[in-house]
């Protein structure tokens, strides 16, 4: 299934319109995924009062259409063997096209590196990467220099404020005055009561 976006442009930003209505049922199935991916398909039909097939149906639907892009473990680096986790910010040498998808290509494929954005603002990248050692680190610094990047900005993490967590689908907005909270979908109401 494609998707149809409608692209906005102001300023050199785009900005996407929802390439899918999500209705109250979608985003209670989505929020309850995002909290445990591994719940079963006969759980989330009971949370959300549909029919286990609907429920699948709702489900693969939101595959389809890209909302869900992937779902898996979130394992722990150090509890893996990746003591070291560090944030690197780099700037490429040459902004041309060949110069930008060679190193793009090697920071994809680069299994060290299992984040990797391009932002806008004094550098290119930000990329978080995980190593064994020292050794192994230096090792990914040097290829990363030799395809392309420089001024690598190594940023060593100390420690998780805030672990990876869940859109905040329609839970709260901040307006200009704090938190306004909005209605709660069945469990999330639960939870914060």
């Amino acid at each position: 299934m494609g998707q149809n976006l409608a692209v906005t442009v102001i300023d050199g930003i785009k900005f996407c319109d929802m390439a899918v209505k999500l209705d109250e049922i979608d985003l209670l199935l989505l929020s309850e995924l995002q909290a445990d991916a591994d719940r079963t398909n006969v759980e989330l039909a009971r949370l959300t009062g549909l029919s286990p097939a609907a429920t699948l149906h709702r489900v693969r639907s939101l595959k389809e259409s890209g909302v869900i892009r992937i779902i898996r473990a979130h394992v722990d680096p150090a509890a893996a063997g990746f003591p070291l986790q560090v944030y690197v910010t780099a700037t490429l040498a040459r902004h041309d096209p060949r110069s930008t998808a060679v190193f793009e290509r090697h920071v994809r494929e680069m299994p060290q590196v299992i984040a990797a954005d391009s932002i806008a603002g004094e550098n290119d990248y930000l990329l978080s990467i995980v190593a064994r050692d020292i050794p192994e680190l230096h090792q990914v610094l040097a290829s990363l220099a030799t395809r392309g990047g420089t001024r690598l900005m190594t940023f060593l993490r100390l420690a998780e404020l805030k672990p990876p967590a869940p859109l905040p689908l329609g839970t709260t907005r901040v307006a200009a005055g704090g938190p306004r909270h909005t209605r709660r979908h069945g469990a999330a109401r639960e939870a914060a009561d």
